[in-house]
C-alpha cells in the first residue's frame, strides 16, 4: 500500500472491492504545478506549464506503483474527455487521448482513468475483480446514459461464451447489476451546480423522478428566467439505482464531497475560472493486480 506521504490528502475508496482492485482520487495537492493550477494539476489541456503536468504524473505513476502488491509498474490509459457517453474498452497497448469519457478493461496492470474538476469521476469493479471501469459524469454525460453504457460493458463480459438459454437467463436480469459495486468521487455540489430548465427536463424526460433532485430558483425574466440548483451526485445515484447498482459508495451529497466548497483541497473549474482564468484537473482510477 502506498505510504502517507505519497498519497498526501488523496482519496482512497472505502468500499468493499475486491482485494486484486485498487481504486484512488488524487486531489489538488502534492504536486509542483503554480497558482492557478496549484498543486498536483494532472490536467494535459490545460494551461498550465508541460513540465509542471509531467512531473505531476510521475509523482502519481510512484504513488500507483507502490500501490501494486509486487510493486510493477501501473499503466494509466487517459481520455479526450468531450463530455459524451462512448465507453473505450483498452488494453497495455490502447494509445492515450482518444475521444472518450469513460474506459473499461479486464487487463492487470493497466488503469482506467478520467479527469475531473467538477463533473463526477464513477469508479466500478464487479464483485469477481475481473473488470473495472471509469467513467467522467457530467450532467450531459449522466443524462446521455454514461453510467449505463459502462454497465452494458459488464453485463457482455458476463454473458460472453455462455449458451444461449443462459445468456436468456442472465438478459432477464441484465438491469439489476447486481455484481457491480460504484464509487462516487467529488463533484460539484448540490447548494453550488446551477442549472437552467433544460438541465432539468433531460433528466425528467428520462425518469420524472429525477425531478427531486433540482431545486427551484425564481429568476427575473431579463436574467434568463427561472433557475435550479442540481444535485449531481443524488442524479448519478438515481440513475445507478434505476439499472439495478445496489452497491454504491463515495459521494453522498454532503458539503465535504463539493469541489467548489473546498477550495483547498479539489479543483473546481466553475469556481476558479472565471477569477482565476483557470484550473487544474483531479484524476481519478481503478485498476487490477496482476
Amino acid at each position: 500500500m502506498a505510504t502517507p506521504s505519497l498519497l498526501h490528502d488523496w482519496l482512497i475508496p472505502d468500499w468493499p472491492a475486491p482485494a486484486q482492485v485498487r481504486a484512488m482520487c488524487t486531489t489538488r495537492n502534492g504536486g509542483v504545478s503554480a497558482a492557478p493550477h496549484d498543486s498536483l494539476n494532472l490536467g494535459l489541456g490545460t494551461q498550465d506549464a508541460p513540465q509542471a503536468v509531467a512531473a505531476n504524473w510521475q509523482r502519481l505513476q510512484a504513488a500507483l506503483q507502490a500501490m501494486q502488491p509486487d510493486g510493477q509498474p501501473v499503466h494509466p490509459v487517459r481520455l479526450r474527455q468531450i463530455h459524451g457517453t462512448a465507453v473505450l474498452p483498452i488494453e497495455r497497448a490502447t494509445p492515450d487521448q482518444q475521444a472518450a469519457d469513460a474506459s473499461t478493461t479486464s487487463a492487470a496492470g493497466v488503469a482506467c482513468v478520467v479527469m475531473a474538476a467538477d463533473c463526477l469521476p464513477v469508479l466500478l469493479t464487479n464483485r469477481a475483480g475481473t473488470r473495472v471501469a471509469a467513467a467522467h459524469a457530467g450532467w450531459r454525460g449522466l443524462a446521455g446514459g454514461v453510467l449505463e453504457n459502462v454497465l452494458q460493458s459488464f453485463l457482455a463480459q458476463t454473458i460472453a461464451g455462455k449458451a444461449m438459454t443462459a445468456i436468456e437467463s442472465e438478459a432477464k436480469n441484465a438491469g439489476n447489476a447486481e455484481t457491480v459495486m460504484a464509487w462516487i468521487g467529488p463533484g460539484i455540489g448540490a447548494q453550488a451546480f446551477e442549472v437552467g430548465p433544460e438541465v432539468r427536463a433531460a433528466f425528467v424526460a428520462h425518469d420524472p423522478a429525477a425531478a427531486q433532485h433540482f431545486q427551484a430558483r425564481p429568476g427575473k425574466a431579463s436574467c434568463g428566467g427561472d433557475k435550479y440548483l442540481a444535485d449531481l451526485a443524488a442524479l448519478a445515484r438515481q440513475r445507478l439505482r434505476a439499472a439495478g447498482v445496489t452497491s454504491i459508495h463515495g459521494n453522498d451529497s454532503s458539503k465535504a464531497w463539493c469541489t467548489v466548497a473546498n477550495a483547498s483541497r479539489f479543483f473546481s473549474y466553475r469556481r476558479d475560472h472565471r477569477v482565476l482564468g483557470g484550473s487544474g484537473r483531479m484524476a481519478a482510477l481503478i485498476w487490477r493486480c496482476g
